[in-house]
């Protein structure tokens, strides 16, 4: 008998909430394991099973039924999104990896899968970051600008301190311990991403000049015992313009504030914001419904 040589994927855009729940409808009636992917980026969790046969109608529609049935448990299931594709099966345990291919931050950091086998440029700092649990690799518009900034902001001397509000995967503040800032504090508030931001520290081999916590910015103190040169909040604006006090509270005099996560249309809601606090706008950046800025607080208010 001839090998199979098409494989048919059928894949569920979910929630993290609803992670388990889902994976396990679609594994049951399908037959087959189901594969859950969390987007650290963007907050959502893509369940995959992958089996030899078609994907009859019918079973999208229980598929589609057993979901409305989680939601009605009361579990966020997302947008559940409902999608079949076909793959050969010869590309299908090495084509994903095409998708994550190495990329540099300026001549300062180049970030690669463990799989990659490019070499860092003269004095360029590597951070290692696979996908699987966590997608949060900086390719993602507002994680990169972030990525950049970082870069743009190093200063030899003396050491800068740095901290990132709403980490994710850490890659921002792996790159930062990397590029030479220190201290460097992180944290969430999603618990699975503090557990692969500590996971991917250790992979990089910096977990002991790296503090990740699990926190909230509405916990964040007003008058802290700390300030950092340079703090990268990713979070959605309406969290940034709620918490803006607390946020700005955290950034040195003289400091750079990193905002991003801002949908194009709400950036101008969240720089007015700060501006009332007195942060001037310095540089941003727009890739398609993106926007992210870095400010500096302006030389009167700082007084």
């Amino acid at each position: 008998m001839k090998p199979v040589k098409t494989l048919w994927c059928l894949s569920i855009a979910t929630s993290l909430e609803a992670e388990d729940a889902v994976a396990e409808l679609a594994g049951s009636l399908l037959g087959c394991a189901a594969a859950a992917y969390y987007n650290l980026e963007l907050r959502s969790s893509l369940v995959s099973v992958y089996r030899e046969r078609p994907v009859p109608a019918s079973l999208t529609a229980k598929i589609a039924a057993g979901l409305q049935k989680i939601k009605r448990c009361g579990l966020d299931v997302g947008p559940a999104k409902i999608t079949v594709a076909r793959v050969k099966r010869e590309d299908w345990a090495e084509s994903w990896k095409k998708h994550f291919p190495p990329f540099s931050v300026g001549r300062a950091l180049l970030v690669k899968p463990s799989w990659s086998r490019r070499r860092p440029a003269k004095k360029q700092s590597v951070v290692i970051l696979d996908p699987g649990l966590s997608f949060g690799t900086g390719r993602h518009p507002t994680t990169a600008f972030c990525l950049a900034e970082v870069v743009r902001r190093r200063k030899v001397i003396p050491p800068q301190s740095f901290l990132d509000i709403g980490t994710g995967s850490g890659i921002l503040a792996i790159a930062a311990v990397k590029l030479g800032y220190q201290p460097v504090h992180a944290f969430d508030f999603d618990p699975a991403a503090v557990r692969v931001a500590r996971d991917n520290a250790r992979a990089n081999t910096v977990s002991g000049r790296l503090k990740i916590w699990s926190g909230d910015a509405v916990k964040l103190p007003l008058k802290p015992a700390r300030r950092f040169d340079l703090v990268c909040a990713n979070l959605i604006s309406n969290l940034l313009i709620a918490q803006r006090r607390r946020i700005a509270a955290q950034v040195n005099p003289g400091g750079i504030l990193v905002l991003a996560g801002i949908l194009r249309g709400e950036f101008p809601l969240v720089a007015k914001a700060f501006a009332g606090l007195g942060w001037k706008f310095v540089r941003g950046k727009s890739v398609k419904e993106w926007r992210s800025g870095a400010f500096r607080l302006s030389a009167m208010s700082a007084k």
